[in-house]
C-alpha cells in the first residue's frame, strides 16, 4: 500500500467514531481501558506505539501483531483496588498463508459479595465480573506501514444481572527504522451491547480515538513516548459551580473560575501522556510516565500527591520475560501489575547451543 492508500485508511479509522460517543456517565464495560501490560502501564495507561517484539503489548496496538511475537505466550496480573484483580493471558502464533494472530482473555474480578434484600435479610453471597475473549490480527503492508484489529467478544455479570456485547480495535501504524520512529493512530472498542443488563436498555461502549508516538534516540538509551487520547472531543474538565477544586472569594462567597487561558492550557494536556523509557542494555529497561488527566481527575486539594505518575522496569533474558509496574491514582490507590512473558522459539534455540556447546566440551 502506498502513502496515498495509508492516508484512506486513517481517514476511515477517524470517521468510524458514532455520534453518540459524547454522551458522559453513560459507558459500558469500561475495563476494556484498562492496562493489561506492566510496560503500558509504567508508561502511563494509554496506547503507546512500539515496533519491537514485546508479547505484553499484542493487543494494545493490533497492527504490531507479527511474527516477532510469533509462538510467544504472556501472562499479566494487577491487583487493583479492594478485592479487585484483573487478570490476561495471550499468544501469539504465524500461520503461513493467513498471517500473524493473538489469542487471549483478560477482564476484571470483582471478588465475593454478601447479597441482602429490600429489609436487610442476607441472600447469600455472589460474584461479579467482566471478561472479553479477543482474537487479534495484524499484516505487514510494507516496510513502512501496518495494519492490525482485534475483535472483542464481551460477558459481564453482576449477580443475577448478566450482559455481553462485541467490540472492535482498528490500527493502522507507520515505523521508520532509520530514524527509529513508530506512529500508531487506534480506534478503540467500536461495538454494542449484543444483551443489556435490563431488557431494551442498551448502553454505549467506552469508544476512543487515540494517538501515540515513540522514537528512541539515536545516541542516549531513551526511548520517549507521546500518546493523545480522546480525540474525539475537545472539552475533558469540567468548570461547574459544583466543582470542589473551584475557590470561592472570601468576601463576596463567588466562585472564582480559572482564566480562558489556564482553562484552555489545563484542557489541552488532559488529553496527553507524556512517557520515558531508558533501555541501557536489550536485557532491561526503565519506564516513567505522567498523565495529566489522570492527575486533574484524582488530585486532592488539602494535599499534594503522585497522582497521575507511573513507573516500571522490565527484564528479558532469553527468551524469558519479566515485567513490573506501579500507577498512582489516589493516597492509597496504586495498582501493581505483574507480567510473565514466554519465546518458546528462543528458548528453544537457547536450549540447542547449551546443548551444543556441552557436547563441545565432552568432545572437544
Amino acid at each position: 500500500m502506498n502513502r496515498r492508500g495509508l492516508l484512506w485508511v486513517l481517514l476511515l479509522l477517524t470517521g468510524l467514531l458514532p455520534a453518540n460517543a459524547q454522551i458522559g456517565g453513560k459507558f459500558i464495560y469500561n475495563f476494556l481501558n484498562i492496562s493489561y501490560s506492566s510496560r503500558l502501564m509504567g508508561l502511563g495507561g494509554n496506547l503507546i506505539s512500539v515496533h519491537d517484539n514485546d508479547p505484553t503489548l499484542l493487543f494494545t496496538n493490533p497492527s504490531y501483531i507479527s511474527e516477532r511475537q510469533h509462538n510467544a505466550l504472556a501472562l499479566n496480573y494487577t491487583n487493583y483496588f479492594a478485592s479487585t484483580n484483573a487478570i490476561s493471558a495471550s499468544y501469539s502464533y504465524t500461520f503461513p498463508k493467513a498471517g500473524s494472530f493473538a489469542f487471549g482473555v483478560y477482564g476484571l474480578a470483582y471478588g465475593a459479595f454478601r447479597g441482602a434484600d429490600d429489609a436487610g435479610i442476607e441472600t447469600g453471597k455472589f460474584n461479579a465480573g467482566d471478561y472479553a475473549l479477543i482474537i487479534g490480527w495484524g499484516r505487514q503492508l510494507s516496510p513502512n506501514f501496518s495494519i492490525g484489529a482485534n475483535l472483542k467478544t464481551i460477558f459481564s455479570h453482576y449477580e443475577a444481572y448478566f450482559s455481553s456485547g462485541i467490540a472492535v480495535d482498528i490500527a493502522g501504524s507507520y515505523y521508520n527504522e532509520k530514524h527509529n520512529l513508530s506512529l500508531t493512530l487506534l480506534a478503540k472498542n467500536i461495538g454494542s451491547q449484543i444483551k443489556p443488563y435490563t431488557y431494551g436498555d442498551y448502553e454505549i461502549l467506552p469508544f476512543d480515538l487515540q494517538l501515540a508516538l515513540s522514537q528512541r534516540l539515536k545516541h542516549v538509551p531513551i526511548r520517549y513516548h507521546i500518546s493523545l487520547h480522546s480525540l474525539y472531543r475537545w472539552d475533558m474538565s469540567y468548570y461547574g459551580i459544583d466543582n470542589p477544586f473551584i475557590e470561592t472569594d472570601a468576601i463576596t462567597g463567588e466562585p472564582q473560575y480559572p482564566s480562558k487561558v489556564a482553562q484552555f492550557a489545563d484542557n489541552f494536556f488532559r488529553h496527553f501522556v507524556f512517557g520515558l523509557e531508558i533501555e541501557p542494555s536489550k536485557y532491561f529497561s526503565i519506564q516513567f510516565a505522567y498523565n495529566h488527566n489522570v492527575h486533574q481527575e484524582m488530585r486532592v486539594i488539602s494535599r499534594k500527591s503522585m497522582a497521575g505518575f507511573s513507573y516500571g522496569l522490565q527484564l528479558n533474558i532469553k527468551g524469558i520475560h519479566v515485567g513490573f509496574s506501579r500507577q498512582h491514582y489516589a493516597i492509597g490507590a496504586t495498582p501493581n501489575c505483574f507480567d510473565l512473558a514466554f519465546d518458546f522459539d528462543e528458548l528453544a534455540k537457547n536450549s540447542k547451543e547449551r546443548k551444543a556447546k556441552k557436547l563441545e566440551r565432552i568432545n572437544p
